[in-house]
């Protein structure tokens, strides 16, 4: 599996260091890092920013660090349609909140790196 380069939140780069391969400069909230599994980590970038307090579409792609929109609306739709996040209708936003399944794919991983 060929390394990727990409921008980890730090708390999430904290919490899953094992997926980090190489840490680079901070850029203001995140890290860029050459990074393993790029997939399973931006599925865990995504379940935990909302794993505490449900966000909108704009806070979640923002707080993610998945630069490319394209790839984050993949993830998020991975995400949705796995029932790893739930949405959400409120006025004209939608919120994204994690799910009970959510949770447990993400405890897997937090468990693992503790």
């Amino acid at each position: 599996m060929k390394a990727r380069l990409t921008y980890v939140p730090v708390e999430v780069a904290d919490q899953f260091g094992d997926f980090i391969i190489h840490r680079d400069e901070q850029v203001l909230d995140a890290i860029k890092a050459r990074v393993r599994d790029f997939s399973t980590l931006s599925l865990l970038k995504l379940l935990y920013q909302v794993r505490c307090n449900p966000m909108t579409f704009s806070d979640l792609y923002l707080k993610s660090n998945i630069r490319m929109k394209r790839s984050f609306l993949n993830y998020l739709h991975l995400c949705v349609d796995y029932n790893f996040i739930s949405k959400k209708a409120v006025g004209p936003n939608v919120i994204y909140s994690i799910t009970d399944k959510g949770m447990t794919m993400l405890n897997l991983f937090m468990q693992k790196s503790n």
